[in-house]
């Protein structure tokens, strides 16, 4: 697999890579970000972790953009993880499609979920050979979750742990990232504008201090950025493509399950939102009560939060529930009790 490596200077606690792994598609390379601790020289399949992110924005956008002082990626490498994030294609450093250079309307929509399992196995296969580790955990994010998900009930031997942020499943309710109408291979995404509708799905009372001073502004420019042609527009926008809104009208929205959950062999957290509108909590409890064959389950809700809730003013809460879930000690096979790692 071809790999193109570029080391960032960070400082010297973190070091920085990022890595350009082909895809299974002549063209198409995809790029993971791995973070570590400067001092970390053996790697283990414990601690080793890939993050993927949802159906708009990118790992750098989700995982990477320093709020507060600190990213999610920085927060899992200063506890000793070994943290990469992938940008599905389409997304973020990952080459767009060609059609993406194209009027929108002149392609169906692209990337739906069976193509971005396949960027993911990608990746897996290229850390687990670069680490020398036969397994790793996965963390992923609303539609990433779908992604996330359907990868490991078909490859259960290759995944440590399965830590979920509101996870895409059955809906009860219309999707609000769908807003109808005739979809083209990608839409335009006003991430400027976003703010109202982040804010909107929590009480009125709440939305002055749910995001920190200054941390939208940040958040926004840095999304942006991953999509410089979208940003050179005016009013600038960011590119997303739309295949996982199709898969949302096609499977999620019309009752039919991508995946069967009851395929996941591995230990699954789910971690979920008071006010997410994007994934409700009785979805988030059908998700959960499915994982049957799971050797053990948590639910972690978070109190006044959103979908967004990995960037919000508790976001803290949801980076520690899913630090303690990946630092258990867990003995493959052997449903025993499980005690967190000193």
């Amino acid at each position: 697999m071809d790999q193109n490596v570029r080391a960032h200077d960070y400082g010297a606690d973190v070091v920085v890579e990022d890595f350009t792994v082909a895809s299974d598609t002549a063209g198409i390379s995809l790029r993971l970000r791995n973070k570590r601790a400067a001092a970390q020289k053996t790697f283990s399949s414990e601690r080793t972790i890939l993050m993927v992110h949802g159906a708009t924005y990118s790992s750098a956008s989700l995982f990477d953009v320093p709020l507060g002082g600190a990213s999610f990626m920085d927060h899992l490498a200063a506890q000793g993880y070994d943290v990469f994030a992938l940008d599905v294609r389409g997304y973020g450093g990952s080459t767009r499609p060609p059609e993406m250079d194209a009027p929108a309307e002149d392609a169906a929509p692209l990337v739906r979920t069976d193509v971005a399992v396949g960027d993911l196995a990608r990746a897996v296969s290229y850390i687990l050979r670069h680490r020398g580790i036969p397994r790793l955990s996965l963390v992923a994010m609303s539609w990433g979750g779908s992604v996330a998900g359907a990868y490991t009930a078909g490859n259960n031997d290759k995944v440590e742990k399965l830590a979920l942020v509101a996870p895409l499943w059955l809906l009860n309710a219309p999707a609000p990232i769908d807003t109808g109408g005739a979809l083209g291979a990608y839409r335009k995404v006003p991430v400027l504008d976003f703010r109202e509708r982040w804010l909107a799905a929590a009480p009125e009372a709440a939305r002055e201090s749910l995001i920190p001073e200054g941390w939208f502004e940040r958040w926004a420019e840095a999304s942006l950025a991953t999509d410089p042609q979208g940003n050179a527009e005016r009013p600038r926008v960011m590119r997303a493509v739309n295949g996982p809104i199709q898969d949302i009208r096609d499977y999620w929205a019309a009752g039919k399950a991508l995946y069967d959950p009851n395929d996941i062999r591995v230990p699954v957290l789910l971690v979920h939102a008071e006010w997410d509108r994007d994934v409700t909590m009785a979805s988030a409890q059908d998700f959960f009560l499915t994982l049957k064959r799971a050797p053990y389950r948590r639910w972690v809700e978070i109190g006044e939060g959103t979908h967004m809730v990995l960037l919000e003013k508790n976001r803290l809460q949801a980076f520690d529930a899913i630090s303690q879930f990946l630092a258990e000690h867990y003995t493959r096979d052997t449903p025993a009790v499980r005690q967190a790692a000193p």
